[in-house]
């Protein structure tokens, strides 16, 4: 079996070199950018298995490549950022980041969150269906499409896939927030909590739900949700 790929885009050559010597001594193959054109143009010949993105980019505003990543690539995103502020990780989250570490940082920690976030994804892909029907829609993991009873496609991102996925796999069962933070990865607080809803609201509105009285996904205030759905795979 092929090491995981990791791919880095930060512009400073120092946070290059440290990263990139930290994930190949704990076994990873690497490849690193220091502009996002590069990063981009190497990304429609090949996708890697973690995106480590910074958000200060000389070419690109990098919360915007984070949410083209989030919707297009089906590579998990990380981003390393010395944006501290609660708000600045939220917005990242929010746009379709897997997890955000803060500069400087311990390139052992960068180490462990990336074992953890391949950890979720780490089921042979042959053993997991890649379609499920539900109420009329059909979810799409390879492509990453919604299709309607119509056949009009709406694409999710990377991270909505991930907590869709956790709803399909238990319809009809109460999902809790430490169920899915244990589930989805990531720090617990308001940052992944924030995450969790807007996510949640989003695959409502792909869904059509009335955001009123959603009909598919359920909030168990104080308790969790329940997806609603009848759903079959394969």
């Amino acid at each position: 079996m092929s090491p995981a790929h990791i791919a880095i885009l930060d512009d400073e050559p120092e946070i290059r070199q440290v990263l990139t010597a930290a994930l190949e001594e704990a076994g990873f193959q690497t490849s690193a950018y220091a502009r996002a054109t590069e990063f981009e143009a190497a990304l429609r010949r090949t996708t890697p298995d973690v995106c480590l993105v910074d958000l200060g980019l000389p070419d690109r505003d990098g919360l915007a490549l984070v949410h083209r990543l989030a919707l297009e690539s089906g590579a998990a995103i990380i981003i390393i950022s010395g944006r501290a502020q609660v708000q600045d990780r939220v917005t990242g989250l929010e746009l379709g980041a897997d997890d955000y570490i803060i500069k400087p940082f311990d390139p052992a920690e960068v180490v462990a969150r990336i074992r953890a976030r391949l950890r979720k994804s780490s089921t042979p892909q042959e053993t997991r269906p890649g379609r499920a029907r539900f109420n009329g829609w059909v979810a799409d993991f390879d492509r990453y499409m919604l299709i309607d009873a119509s056949d009009t496609e709406t694409s999710f991102s990377h991270a909505e896939g991930e907590v869709l996925r956790l709803f399909l796999d238990s319809p009809k069962r109460l999902i809790s927030r430490a169920q899915m933070l244990d589930a989805l990865g990531g720090a617990a607080g308001e940052s992944f909590d924030r995450a969790m809803d807007v996510r949640i609201s989003r695959l409502r509105t792909k869904l059509k739900e009335d955001p009123r009285n959603p009909r598919l996904i359920k909030t168990i205030y104080g308790a969790g949700y329940i997806f609603l759905g009848d759903v079959s795979w394969g």
